[in-house]
């Protein structure tokens, strides 16, 4: 393995592991604040893991990816506003791959009767793990949160993107509705490429109870992991956008949470390294949000493996997993610098760049 250390990839984003597409959806205004992000990691699947550790996660097909469990790989993964609601935008998503043939094939039960010399029609059931945030309300109408047809629509998105397309960052899928420690949450990615050539990337989803920067300071927590100059554009906020900020945000804690993440590979890992890998991706939210795997946060990141590059050596295994963290730390950073301002008809949310205008360089 040659010495220097990672790099961003071409993109900075989920997609600069081959093989996986981004698609958002998402509705705002007339009491809408919320949205759905699917990310397709292609027809033959990919081996996956999660690690749950929010006190408040809304998920759906998790318990599936235990090693101990039997099925090995997922054909997609589903992001969601809505909380518990929301998980239902995976039936779209589901509907979706099951039109196109994509999923574990499942024999029904026997005919009986005249029929019965004829084979059962096997099922196409896809695997989609799910999870979602809490932004319930946040565009002013409970009733107004995603379903299948949000799924279904996210789904087209990252169907209809091209390879190495860049995925959106900001308020758009499933980080329409978020809001990270009193700021606007968002959408946000980045990668890294190992010594080796491996590629290992993040994308998450910011909506937390925590904070995402330093409160003495003002600077976002994640810059810190940048790669070379990818942070180059920030600055430390003057004391008075700190105080103003400290004033705005009070000591409150906000019931309406989640950050989840996808942090994703092109090594071939197995069933166990993926849960591991999903256990490291929340060290990055760790070191990016503060605190972190509250009580009203449902903190849940999945990992994926798309097997195009060989099994990793153990030291490489440890550079793949220490990069992982820091993609995730990085993700939260992009995702902060990339929200716009909201206002809905309950409340305003601002970004870090319009709360902290003098930390860019070209604010």
């Amino acid at each position: 393995m040659t010495s220097h250390g990672p790099r961003p990839g071409p993109t900075n984003s989920l997609v600069d592991v081959p093989g996986l597409r981004v698609g958002h959806h998402e509705r705002s205004g007339d009491g809408w604040m919320s949205g759905t992000t699917v990310v397709l990691v292609g027809e033959d699947g990919a081996t996956a893991g999660v690690d749950v550790r929010g006190g408040a996660p809304a998920t759906r097909e998790t318990d599936l990816l235990d090693p101990l469990n039997v099925v090995e790989r997922v054909h997609a993964l589903t992001l969601s506003g809505g909380s518990a609601f929301g998980l239902a935008a995976a039936d779209g998503v589901m509907a979706r791959l099951e039109a196109r043939g994509i999923g574990v094939k499942v024999a029904t039960p026997p005919r009986v009767g005249a029929a019965a010399s004829s084979a059962p029609p096997a099922a196409t059931v896809p695997i989609v793990p799910t999870a979602a945030i809490f932004d319930l309300g946040r565009g002013g109408d409970l009733s107004k949160r995603p379903d299948p047809g949000f799924g279904a629509a996210a789904f087209d998105a990252a169907e209809d993107a091209g390879p190495g397309d860049v995925p959106g960052m900001g308020a758009v899928g499933g980080g329409a509705g978020a809001v990270a420690g009193g700021l606007k949450g968002a959408v946000g990615s980045a990668s890294a490429v190992l010594g080796d050539g491996a590629t290992v990337a993040a994308l998450v989803v910011v909506n937390s109870a925590g904070s995402t920067l330093d409160p003495a300071t003002g600077q976002l927590y994640g810059a810190r992991f940048g790669l070379g100059e990818e942070f180059a554009q920030l600055r430390a906020p003057t004391p008075q956008e700190v105080a103003a900020h400290r004033s705005a945000v009070g000591s409150e804690l906000t019931t309406l949470n989640t950050s989840i993440a996808v942090v994703a590979t092109d090594a071939r890992l197995s069933k166990a390294q993926c849960t591991k890998l999903a256990g490291i991706g929340h060290d990055g939210f760790a070191r990016a949000i503060r605190p972190v795997h509250t009580m009203v946060d449902g903190d849940t990141v999945f990992a994926v493996a798309t097997g195009g590059r060989p099994e990793p050596e153990p030291v490489e295994l440890h550079h793949l997993l220490t990069a992982a963290a820091d993609c995730v730390s990085r993700a939260v950073a992009h995702g902060m610098l990339a929200a716009t301002s909201v206002t809905t008809e309950v409340g305003i949310w601002d970004s870090y760049r319009d709360r902290f205008p003098s930390a860019l360089a070209d604010g």
